[in-house]
């Protein structure tokens, strides 16, 4: 909440528009690792039953057009857990390239990060 009110940004909230059931989340949040000044962070995260449905794709375009349109943010980063190749496939087909490891504490672990730059004028 308190990105959203001195940043305007958050993960929102996804729901289904035919039945209004309850997704998942999809935004933007600040990435605390990066060296490029104004780079966020974008995050998805789905209730396992809408998994393999194309929400993933949908939310994260959409959060992306918000950030490299409206917000002109020059650079999204993202992460995911090491073994989870679904999302290492999604960040792939989003246009994410691989930069390297970022120790992640929750898990204790290595986990791989991404970036994505917008390109001028794109929109994306």
């Amino acid at each position: 909440m308190a990105t959203a009110a001195s940043l305007g940004i958050q993960y929102w909230p996804i729901f289904l528009r035919a039945t209004g059931v309850h997704v998942g989340c999809c935004g933007l949040t600040t990435w605390p690792y990066s060296q490029v000044d104004g780079a966020l962070q974008l995050g998805i995260h789905l209730r396992p039953e809408f998994w393999k449905q194309g929400l993933a794709l949908e939310a994260s375009e959409a959060a992306m057009h918000h950030a490299f349109g409206a917000l002109q943010v020059p650079v999204l980063m993202a992460g995911h857990h090491p073994e989870n190749l679904p999302s290492r496939h999604l960040l792939a087909r989003l246009g994410f390239h691989y930069v390297e490891d970022v120790y992640y504490p929750p898990t204790g672990l290595m986990h791989p990060s991404w970036r994505c730059d917008n390109a001028a004028g794109s929109g994306r």
